[in-house]
C-alpha cells in the first residue's frame, strides 16, 4: 500500500508542478495539498514530500548547470547558499 500511495502522490506532484507553471502560480501546490488533506493526511504528506524533493532536485540541477556554464565561460563558479545552522557551507 505504501508504494501505491507514494506513486499516486508523486504523479500528482509532477502534474501539479506542471500546472503551477501553466497557471503562473508557484504555490499552487498549497491549494492542492489542502484539497488532499481534507480527505487523506497520509496522501497529503506523501504529496508534499514529493513536491519538496522535486523542487530541491530542480534547484540543484540549475545550480549545477550554472556552475558548468561559468566554468566554460571562465567565470567564477556560483556559491551554494550558506548553511543556516553554521553560517558556512
Amino acid at each position: 500500500m505504501a508504494d501505491f500511495i507514494q506513486d499516486l502522490a508523486d504523479k500528482l506532484a509532477r502534474d501539479t508542478l506542471e500546472a503551477s507553471k501553466e497557471l503562473d502560480d508557484p504555490f499552487f501546490y498549497d491549494q492542492v495539498s489542502k484539497m488532499i488533506g481534507a480527505s487523506s493526511t497520509t496522501l497529503q504528506e506523501a504529496f508534499l514530500t514529493s513536491i519538496r524533493i522535486r523542487q530541491a532536485e530542480a534547484r540543484g540541477r540549475r545550480f549545477m548547470e550554472q556552475a558548468l556554464a561559468a566554468k566554460k565561460a571562465g567565470a567564477a563558479l556560483p556559491l551554494a547558499p550558506p548553511d543556516p545552522d553554521t553560517g558556512g557551507h
